[in-house]
Parts: C-alpha cells; structure tokens; sequence
C-alpha cells in the first residue's frame, strides 16, 4: 500500500478530474471526500448571498456533513489533499474533514483548482482543524490539464 493518499473534495468534477490523474500519476490511493447533502447547482451559486456556498463561506464556524468517515488514514504518512478555492480559501467541508481524522504526525500538502484566486489564507484557515504537530504545506494551483509527467514532477517536489 502506498503510504500516500490523494484525498479531494470536488463539486463540480474539475477537481475529481485533477485528483484522479494525480493519483495515477504518483501510484497513491485515492479518496473522495463527499458531502453529506451533494451540492447542487444553485448551492454553487457564488453571486447569491442566500446560496449554500455562500451562507457556508461566511460563516467560518460551518462545518458541513460529511457523507463517511472511511477515510484509512493511519495507513498514510502523507496527504495530498485537493479542493476548488472558494472565497480565496477551502471551502469549509475541508475543515469538516480534517476536524474527522487524526493527522498528528503527518505532512498535508494542499493542491487546488480555481478559476482566478490563488490560495490566500487557505493555510491558517486549515492549521487550527489539525493537531499541532501535523504539517500543512501550501503545494500548487493545478488547473488546465496536466500531464501524468509534470504531475508527478509537481508530487516529487513536495513528498
């Protein structure tokens, strides 16, 4: 068993399709990280103040349900973990996530994908939902396609 694993959250696809090619690409495990209640459309609507997105963004409390917890994570030493920037931050359901599992010890390092925001404070958003001897690591926006090979470049970098 790989001692990495790609986990990712994606309400749209974009980030699935990312997350699936980089864990191929790098020969780690795979796990989706999947809401309770799917997003819809209209909850993804970023320019409705009234949207789920929305009402979620603006509370830094929301922790959205999780649909599992079957998440192996004590198998792993390092995580990739990937989402869309949403507010120029994780979208909460990642802190959901990472308040779920016990990461002490272990390397996070972030991937995204995002339509024009780069990461901002996405680190110090995430810090307080793990154990303090857990490391996060802010890692790259990968949007656009990628190639197997400047995707497992990019994971060499940072495993």
């Amino acid at each position: 068993m790989s001692k990495t694993l790609v986990a990712y959250f994606s309400a749209s696809g974009t980030t699935a399709r990312v997350a699936k090619e980089l864990a191929q690409a790098v020969g780690a495990n795979l796990y989706e990280i999947k809401p309770a209640v799917p997003y819809t459309k209209a909850d993804l609507n970023w320019m409705d103040k009234k949207s789920r997105s929305s009402i979620e963004m603006n509370d830094k409390s929301s922790r959205p349900a999780l649909a599992d917890r079957n998440a192996n994570i004590t198998a792993f030493d390092t995580i990739l973990l990937g989402f869309p920037i949403w507010w120029y931050v994780a979208p909460t359901i990642i802190n959901s996530f990472l308040e779920s599992y016990d990461f002490s010890g272990k390397k996070i390092v972030l991937f995204a994908t995002s339509g024009g925001s780069g990461f901002g404070k996405t680190v110090a958003g995430l810090k307080p939902s793990v154990a303090a001897d857990t490391t996060i690591v802010e890692g790259n926006l990968l949007n656009g396609r990628q190639t197997a090979a400047s995707l497992k470049a990019w994971a060499e970098t940072v495993l």
